[in-house]
């Protein structure tokens, strides 16, 4: 069925994977079959522990590299590594990503060259590595994990905004040029997600601004989606599910907003 969502036999690779949203997204993968590379920082045993319970609760395949999306070489032994373990890459996710925020005039270059190397310059070294094997397969999807602020911007955060531009642009150009070998590349653009990050940053404004979480949530945080509701992880899911199936593969380049309307105003 060109709709199905049944990825069994194919292989996903998500970076920054370990926790929140790239969590999700993998496990997403793994609950529609397929087998699934984990990337991303965290205690070793405890990435081991979730790496173990995935394969045993969905029946599938899953490994785990632990490249530094800062270091090129790394990022393609990455690609390499899924290739030789499982076989085949079906669907790149570029999830990796860190913030920053400060007035620019403020803003650390380290912050600044960590960003883009992180949020912008991981995609490109995955996805130079990834091309040439969706080519001989015939058949790929990459879908890159961008933001709101890749079609948007917000003060005090240049380093995120510029990244997040740029991997969209970066998204378009791949879509350009892959777009005849039966190979997608797409962006998804979410407003805020309840990420473990996002929580602490409630109860941290919260404190110093003497009001209630929920009016935090309200006020400052959902201020700009109209709908006063964080995205959910199962409505990404639900979007990248779609990318990866054969009724996305028409959807070429496109940055999907999920984003209860903010990027409508």
């Amino acid at each position: 069925m060109a709709n199905s969502t049944d990825l069994k036999g194919q292989t996903g690779l998500v970076t920054g994977s370990t926790s929140g949203i790239g969590m999700a997204m993998a496990r997403a993968l793994a609950g529609a079959g397929a087998n699934v590379v984990l990337n991303g920082l965290g205690d070793p045993a405890a990435i081991e522990q979730e790496r173990a319970a995935m394969a045993a609760e969905f029946g599938v395949e899953v490994r785990y590299h632990p490249a530094d999306m800062t270091k090129s070489d790394q990022i393609a032994d990455m690609i390499a590594f899924a290739e030789r373990e499982l076989g085949r890459l079906d669907l790149l996710l570029n999830n990796a990503g860190v913030q920053h925020v400060a007035p620019i005039e403020d803003f650390p270059i380290e912050n600044w060259n960590q960003i883009i190397a992180i949020n912008l310059s991981s995609a490109f070294h995955s996805i130079r590595a990834a091309v040439p094997i969706m080519k001989a397969q015939g058949r790929g999807r990459i879908v890159n994990l961008a933001s709101a602020h890749a079609l948007v911007a917000s003060p005090f955060k240049s380093a995120y905004v510029a990244a997040k531009h740029g991997l969209y642009g970066l998204t378009k150009t791949v879509a350009l040029e892959v777009a005849t070998f039966n190979i997608t590349c797409n962006a998804i653009c979410p407003g805020y997600v309840k990420t473990p990050l996002v929580e602490s940053q409630i109860a941290d404004q919260a404190k110093a601004r003497g009001v209630t979480p929920d009016q935090v949530m309200r006020d400052v945080i959902l201020a700009a989606q109209p709908t006063k509701k964080f995205v959910e992880y199962d409505q990404i899911a639900g979007l990248l599910l779609y990318l990866a199936s054969d009724a996305g593969a028409s959807v070429n380049g496109a940055g999907l907003a999920i984003d209860g309307g903010w990027t409508a105003e």
